[in-house]
Protein backbone atom coordinates (compact mmCIF):
# COMPACT_ATOMS: atom_id res chain seq x y z
CA UNK A 1 0.00 0.00 0.00
CA UNK A 2 1.13 4.07 -0.98
CA UNK A 3 1.56 4.24 3.21
CA UNK A 4 3.98 1.49 3.16
CA UNK A 5 5.42 2.45 0.06
CA UNK A 6 6.50 5.94 1.34
CA UNK A 7 9.22 4.77 3.56
CA UNK A 8 10.85 3.00 0.46
CA UNK A 9 10.60 5.82 -1.56
CA UNK A 10 12.61 8.05 0.98
CA UNK A 11 15.27 6.07 1.25
CA UNK A 12 15.25 5.44 -2.91
CA UNK A 13 15.77 9.61 -2.95
CA UNK A 14 18.11 9.23 -0.42
CA UNK A 15 19.97 6.09 -2.67
CA UNK A 16 20.00 8.48 -5.77
CA UNK A 17 20.01 12.01 -4.55
CA UNK A 18 16.74 12.57 -6.68
CA UNK A 19 12.80 12.88 -6.67
CA UNK A 20 11.52 9.72 -7.09
CA UNK A 21 7.61 9.31 -9.13
CA UNK A 22 6.42 5.77 -9.34
CA UNK A 23 4.08 4.58 -12.70
CA UNK A 24 2.60 1.26 -12.64
CA UNK A 25 0.33 -0.13 -15.48
CA UNK A 26 -0.53 -3.47 -14.21
CA UNK A 27 0.02 -6.81 -16.61
CA UNK A 28 -3.16 -8.36 -14.64
CA UNK A 29 -4.54 -10.69 -16.66
CA UNK A 30 -8.14 -9.63 -17.18
CA UNK A 31 -7.53 -6.29 -15.66
CA UNK A 32 -4.68 -4.65 -17.70
CA UNK A 33 -3.92 -1.57 -18.39
CA UNK A 34 -1.55 0.31 -20.52
CA UNK A 35 0.28 3.84 -21.06
CA UNK A 36 -2.64 6.15 -22.32
CA UNK A 37 -3.49 10.24 -22.99
CA UNK A 38 -5.52 10.23 -19.36
CA UNK A 39 -2.44 9.97 -17.30
CA UNK A 40 -1.16 12.94 -18.61
CA UNK A 41 -2.97 15.36 -16.39
CA UNK A 42 -2.11 13.48 -13.58
CA UNK A 43 1.89 13.45 -14.24
CA UNK A 44 1.20 17.04 -14.06
CA UNK A 45 -0.42 17.26 -11.29
CA UNK A 46 2.28 15.10 -9.46
CA UNK A 47 4.91 17.45 -11.04
CA UNK A 48 3.67 20.42 -10.06
CA UNK A 49 3.67 18.76 -6.54
CA UNK A 50 7.44 17.58 -6.79
CA UNK A 51 8.45 20.84 -8.54
CA UNK A 52 11.61 21.61 -10.72
CA UNK A 53 14.60 19.85 -9.66
CA UNK A 54 17.72 18.59 -10.60
CA UNK A 55 17.32 14.70 -10.77
CA UNK A 56 14.22 12.81 -10.97
CA UNK A 57 14.37 9.14 -10.85
CA UNK A 58 11.23 7.28 -12.62
CA UNK A 59 9.95 4.48 -11.22
CA UNK A 60 8.58 2.17 -14.59
CA UNK A 61 6.90 -1.23 -14.57
CA UNK A 62 4.47 -1.68 -17.78
CA UNK A 63 4.21 -3.65 -20.82
CA UNK A 64 3.03 -0.74 -23.18
CA UNK A 65 0.39 1.35 -24.60
CA UNK A 66 0.30 4.77 -26.77
CA UNK A 67 3.12 5.92 -28.13
CA UNK A 68 2.26 9.30 -28.53
CA UNK A 69 1.31 9.12 -24.85
CA UNK A 70 5.00 8.00 -23.67
CA UNK A 71 6.32 10.54 -26.09
CA UNK A 72 4.25 13.32 -23.97
CA UNK A 73 5.51 11.73 -20.95
CA UNK A 74 8.89 11.86 -21.30
CA UNK A 75 9.01 15.24 -22.52
CA UNK A 76 6.90 16.27 -19.90
CA UNK A 77 9.19 14.97 -17.26
CA UNK A 78 12.45 16.55 -19.11
CA UNK A 79 10.44 19.99 -18.42
CA UNK A 80 10.50 19.38 -14.56
CA UNK A 81 14.75 18.57 -14.54
CA UNK A 82 17.57 18.49 -15.81
CA UNK A 83 18.76 14.87 -15.11
CA UNK A 84 15.75 12.29 -15.98
CA UNK A 85 16.31 8.47 -14.84
CA UNK A 86 14.51 5.41 -15.69
CA UNK A 87 14.40 3.13 -12.85
CA UNK A 88 13.17 -0.14 -14.61
CA UNK A 89 12.51 -3.21 -11.87
CA UNK A 90 11.32 -5.75 -14.40
CA UNK A 91 9.25 -4.70 -17.14
CA UNK A 92 9.81 -1.62 -19.42
CA UNK A 93 8.01 -2.72 -22.68
CA UNK A 94 7.30 -0.95 -26.23
CA UNK A 95 5.90 2.76 -24.98
CA UNK A 96 7.68 1.90 -21.66
CA UNK A 97 11.30 1.35 -23.81
CA UNK A 98 10.47 4.68 -25.80
CA UNK A 99 10.04 6.44 -22.33
CA UNK A 100 13.13 4.86 -21.17
CA UNK A 101 15.03 6.09 -24.26
CA UNK A 102 14.10 9.50 -23.26
CA UNK A 103 16.44 9.51 -19.37
CA UNK A 104 19.42 9.90 -19.27
CA UNK A 105 20.29 6.96 -18.06
CA UNK A 106 18.20 3.55 -17.53
CA UNK A 107 18.89 1.86 -13.93
CA UNK A 108 18.44 -2.34 -14.73
CA UNK A 109 18.12 -5.06 -12.32
CA UNK A 110 19.25 -8.53 -13.33
CA UNK A 111 15.04 -8.95 -14.26
CA UNK A 112 14.62 -6.24 -16.26
CA UNK A 113 13.55 -6.01 -19.85
CA UNK A 114 13.29 -3.22 -22.65
CA UNK A 115 11.53 -4.55 -25.96
CA UNK A 116 11.01 -3.25 -29.56
CA UNK A 117 9.20 -0.56 -30.07
CA UNK A 118 7.43 -1.05 -33.38
CA UNK A 119 3.85 0.24 -33.07
CA UNK A 120 0.55 -1.24 -33.64
CA UNK A 121 -2.39 0.31 -35.69
CA UNK A 122 -5.74 -0.13 -34.18
CA UNK A 123 -8.45 1.92 -35.78
CA UNK A 124 -11.94 1.04 -36.74
CA UNK A 125 -10.72 0.02 -40.27
CA UNK A 126 -9.11 -2.52 -38.76
CA UNK A 127 -9.80 -6.14 -39.77
CA UNK A 128 -12.51 -7.70 -37.97
CA UNK A 129 -12.47 -10.63 -35.56
CA UNK A 130 -14.47 -13.38 -36.62
CA UNK A 131 -17.13 -13.72 -34.31
CA UNK A 132 -15.25 -11.34 -32.22
CA UNK A 133 -18.90 -9.13 -31.53
CA UNK A 134 -17.22 -6.22 -33.84
CA UNK A 135 -13.66 -6.58 -32.09
CA UNK A 136 -10.66 -5.92 -34.58
CA UNK A 137 -7.05 -7.42 -35.06
CA UNK A 138 -4.48 -4.74 -34.26
CA UNK A 139 -2.50 -4.05 -37.05
CA UNK A 140 1.52 -4.34 -36.57
CA UNK A 141 4.13 -2.03 -38.48
CA UNK A 142 6.34 -4.86 -38.55
CA UNK A 143 4.48 -7.13 -39.47
CA UNK A 144 3.14 -5.57 -42.49
CA UNK A 145 6.45 -4.99 -43.48
CA UNK A 146 7.92 -8.82 -42.87
CA UNK A 147 5.06 -9.51 -45.41
CA UNK A 148 6.42 -7.51 -48.17
CA UNK A 149 10.29 -8.34 -47.44
CA UNK A 150 9.04 -12.33 -47.47
CA UNK A 151 7.28 -11.77 -51.01
CA UNK A 152 10.22 -9.65 -52.24
CA UNK A 153 13.33 -11.63 -50.44
CA UNK A 154 12.63 -15.44 -49.09
CA UNK A 155 10.22 -16.00 -52.19
CA UNK A 156 12.20 -13.56 -54.60
CA UNK A 157 9.36 -12.09 -56.40
CA UNK A 158 10.76 -9.24 -58.79
CA UNK A 159 7.87 -8.57 -61.07
CA UNK A 160 6.26 -5.90 -60.92
CA UNK A 161 3.09 -7.00 -61.42
CA UNK A 162 3.15 -9.96 -58.92
CA UNK A 163 4.57 -7.44 -56.10
CA UNK A 164 1.58 -5.13 -57.88
CA UNK A 165 -1.18 -8.11 -56.89
CA UNK A 166 0.35 -8.64 -53.79
CA UNK A 167 0.32 -5.59 -52.54
CA UNK A 168 -3.42 -5.55 -53.87
CA UNK A 169 -3.77 -9.04 -52.01
CA UNK A 170 -3.04 -7.19 -48.78
CA UNK A 171 -5.59 -4.37 -49.31
CA UNK A 172 -8.13 -6.76 -49.39
CA UNK A 173 -7.75 -7.65 -45.65
CA UNK A 174 -6.37 -4.49 -44.41
CA UNK A 175 -8.12 -1.25 -45.31
CA UNK A 176 -5.66 1.08 -47.23
CA UNK A 177 -5.47 3.86 -45.20
CA UNK A 178 -4.69 1.82 -42.29
CA UNK A 179 -1.67 0.56 -44.42
CA UNK A 180 -0.91 4.74 -45.23
CA UNK A 181 -1.14 4.63 -41.33
CA UNK A 182 1.29 1.61 -40.78
CA UNK A 183 4.37 3.71 -43.09
CA UNK A 184 3.40 6.90 -41.39
CA UNK A 185 3.61 5.30 -37.91
CA UNK A 186 6.49 3.31 -38.60
CA UNK A 187 8.56 7.12 -39.50
CA UNK A 188 7.33 8.49 -36.87
CA UNK A 189 8.51 6.02 -34.15
CA UNK A 190 11.59 5.96 -35.81
CA UNK A 191 11.97 9.95 -35.53
CA UNK A 192 10.61 9.88 -31.90
CA UNK A 193 13.62 7.41 -30.84
CA UNK A 194 16.61 9.45 -32.69
CA UNK A 195 15.64 12.26 -30.76
CA UNK A 196 14.71 10.49 -27.21
CA UNK A 197 17.95 8.76 -27.83
CA UNK A 198 20.33 11.87 -27.68
CA UNK A 199 20.06 12.53 -23.88
CA UNK A 200 22.13 9.60 -23.56
CA UNK A 201 24.04 8.40 -26.53
CA UNK A 202 26.02 10.52 -28.17
CA UNK A 203 27.55 8.65 -30.94
CA UNK A 204 25.09 9.08 -34.39
CA UNK A 205 25.67 5.71 -35.86
CA UNK A 206 25.45 4.17 -32.54
CA UNK A 207 21.99 5.96 -32.45
CA UNK A 208 21.10 4.00 -35.71
CA UNK A 209 21.88 0.53 -34.82
CA UNK A 210 19.50 0.73 -31.57
CA UNK A 211 16.82 2.32 -33.93
CA UNK A 212 17.35 -0.09 -36.81
CA UNK A 213 17.05 -2.96 -34.26
CA UNK A 214 14.42 -1.63 -31.93
CA UNK A 215 12.47 -1.21 -34.77
CA UNK A 216 12.97 -4.21 -36.94
CA UNK A 217 16.02 -6.15 -36.71
CA UNK A 218 14.81 -7.99 -33.18
CA UNK A 219 12.36 -9.93 -35.09
CA UNK A 220 9.47 -9.74 -32.73
CA UNK A 221 7.64 -7.39 -30.64
CA UNK A 222 8.23 -10.22 -27.66
CA UNK A 223 11.63 -10.34 -27.83
CA UNK A 224 13.20 -8.58 -24.75
CA UNK A 225 15.98 -7.37 -23.89
CA UNK A 226 17.75 -7.38 -21.14
CA UNK A 227 20.67 -5.47 -18.96
CA UNK A 228 23.35 -6.92 -20.52
CA UNK A 229 22.19 -6.78 -24.45
CA UNK A 230 20.84 -3.44 -24.09
CA UNK A 231 24.57 -2.18 -22.76
CA UNK A 232 26.56 -4.38 -24.63
CA UNK A 233 25.08 -4.64 -27.58
CA UNK A 234 22.84 -1.72 -28.12
CA UNK A 235 24.84 0.67 -26.33
CA UNK A 236 22.43 2.35 -24.20
CA UNK A 237 23.64 3.95 -21.11
CA UNK A 238 22.96 1.08 -18.23
CA UNK A 239 23.37 1.49 -14.68
CA UNK A 240 23.46 -1.64 -12.41
CA UNK A 241 22.17 -0.76 -9.18
CA UNK A 242 23.87 -1.24 -5.67
CA UNK A 243 22.99 -4.48 -3.75
CA UNK A 244 21.31 -1.84 -1.36
CA UNK A 245 19.77 -0.09 -4.23
CA UNK A 246 18.49 -3.49 -5.38
CA UNK A 247 16.99 -4.22 -2.25
CA UNK A 248 14.61 -1.18 -2.15
CA UNK A 249 13.66 -1.47 -5.86
CA UNK A 250 12.85 -4.85 -5.03
CA UNK A 251 11.04 -3.39 -2.26
CA UNK A 252 8.96 -1.72 -4.17
CA UNK A 253 8.07 -4.24 -6.46
CA UNK A 254 7.12 -6.72 -4.23
CA UNK A 255 4.69 -4.48 -2.18
CA UNK A 256 2.79 -3.15 -5.65
CA UNK A 257 2.83 -6.60 -6.53
CA UNK A 258 0.99 -7.54 -3.50
CA UNK A 259 -1.38 -4.76 -4.05
CA UNK A 260 -2.31 -5.33 -7.88
CA UNK A 261 -1.54 -8.81 -8.05
CA UNK A 262 0.27 -8.95 -11.14
CA UNK A 263 0.73 -12.68 -11.54
CA UNK A 264 -3.01 -13.59 -10.56
CA UNK A 265 -5.49 -14.31 -12.82
CA UNK A 266 -8.91 -12.06 -12.41
CA UNK A 267 -11.27 -14.29 -12.00
CA UNK A 268 -15.31 -13.60 -11.84
CA UNK A 269 -15.86 -16.80 -10.81
CA UNK A 270 -14.11 -16.17 -7.71
CA UNK A 271 -16.12 -13.50 -6.54
CA UNK A 272 -19.22 -12.80 -4.73
CA UNK A 273 -20.30 -9.24 -3.97
CA UNK A 274 -18.25 -6.15 -4.32
CA UNK A 275 -14.43 -5.81 -5.75
CA UNK A 276 -12.03 -2.96 -6.30
CA UNK A 277 -9.24 -3.61 -8.59
CA UNK A 278 -6.15 -0.60 -8.95
CA UNK A 279 -4.93 -1.31 -12.50
CA UNK A 280 -2.20 1.65 -12.77
CA UNK A 281 -0.46 3.53 -9.75
CA UNK A 282 1.00 6.90 -10.01
CA UNK A 283 2.43 7.99 -7.13
CA UNK A 284 5.41 9.75 -5.05
CA UNK A 285 5.98 11.55 -1.50
CA UNK A 286 5.45 15.07 -3.11
CA UNK A 287 1.85 14.59 -4.47
CA UNK A 288 0.59 11.31 -3.00
CA UNK A 289 -1.11 8.49 -4.99
CA UNK A 290 -2.98 8.74 -8.04
CA UNK A 291 -4.81 5.40 -9.11
CA UNK A 292 -6.94 3.77 -11.59
CA UNK A 293 -9.51 1.70 -10.68
CA UNK A 294 -12.40 -0.17 -10.96
CA UNK A 295 -15.10 -0.90 -8.81
CA UNK A 296 -17.97 -3.80 -9.39
CA UNK A 297 -20.59 -6.00 -8.35
CA UNK A 298 -20.38 -9.70 -9.17
CA UNK A 299 -23.96 -11.56 -8.54
CA UNK A 300 -24.06 -15.48 -9.06
CA UNK A 301 -27.25 -16.85 -10.06
CA UNK A 302 -29.37 -19.18 -12.09
CA UNK A 303 -31.18 -18.64 -15.35
CA UNK A 304 -34.69 -20.21 -16.29
CA UNK A 305 -32.53 -23.47 -16.99
CA UNK A 306 -31.21 -23.74 -13.94
CA UNK A 307 -27.41 -22.96 -15.41
CA UNK A 308 -25.26 -21.26 -13.44
CA UNK A 309 -24.23 -17.31 -15.04
CA UNK A 310 -22.47 -14.42 -13.36
CA UNK A 311 -23.70 -10.79 -13.67
CA UNK A 312 -21.13 -8.49 -13.71
CA UNK A 313 -21.83 -4.83 -13.07
CA UNK A 314 -18.99 -1.53 -13.30
CA UNK A 315 -20.24 1.13 -10.89
CA UNK A 316 -16.96 2.55 -11.28
CA UNK A 317 -13.88 3.06 -13.51
CA UNK A 318 -11.75 5.61 -13.04
CA UNK A 319 -9.02 8.09 -11.79
CA UNK A 320 -8.79 8.48 -7.99
CA UNK A 321 -6.84 10.04 -5.29
CA UNK A 322 -4.95 9.25 -2.09
CA UNK A 323 -2.98 11.15 0.42
CA UNK A 324 -1.84 9.26 3.04
CA UNK A 325 -0.64 11.22 6.03
CA UNK A 326 -2.47 9.43 9.00
CA UNK A 327 -3.10 5.59 9.09
CA UNK A 328 -6.67 6.56 7.85
CA UNK A 329 -7.17 5.54 3.96
CA UNK A 330 -8.31 8.70 2.28
CA UNK A 331 -9.73 8.35 -1.65
CA UNK A 332 -10.98 11.01 -3.91
CA UNK A 333 -12.83 10.55 -6.98
CA UNK A 334 -11.48 12.99 -9.95
CA UNK A 335 -14.16 15.00 -9.67
CA UNK A 336 -13.27 15.48 -6.16
CA UNK A 337 -16.12 13.59 -4.68
CA UNK A 338 -14.81 12.30 -1.47
CA UNK A 339 -15.22 8.36 -0.53
CA UNK A 340 -13.92 6.72 2.17
CA UNK A 341 -12.42 3.11 2.46
CA UNK A 342 -11.66 1.00 5.73
CA UNK A 343 -8.14 0.63 6.25
CA UNK A 344 -7.59 -3.16 5.16
CA UNK A 345 -4.22 -5.97 3.95
CA UNK A 346 -6.83 -7.20 1.96
CA UNK A 347 -7.81 -4.37 -0.15
CA UNK A 348 -6.96 -6.33 -3.46
CA UNK A 349 -9.11 -8.36 -4.96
Amino acid sequence: MYGERTILYRKLEEEFNSKVLVYITSDRKNMEAQIAEDVIDFFIGQLDRIGISEKISLYLYTRGGDMASAWNIVNLLRMYCDNLQVIIPHKAHSAGTIISLGANEIIMTKQATLSPIDPSINTPLNPTVPNGMGNTFPVSVEAVKGYLEFAKEELEIKDDRALSNILIKLSEYVHPLVLGQVYRSRAQIQMLAEKLLQNQVENKETIKKIIAFLCSESGSHDYTINRREAEKDLGLNIIKPTPEQYMIIKAIYDNINDELQFNKTFNLAEINGEYVVRRCLLESLQGGADYFVTEGECIHGQDEDGQHVIQNRIVFEGWRHENRETDDWEAEYSENEEVHYERSDEFQV
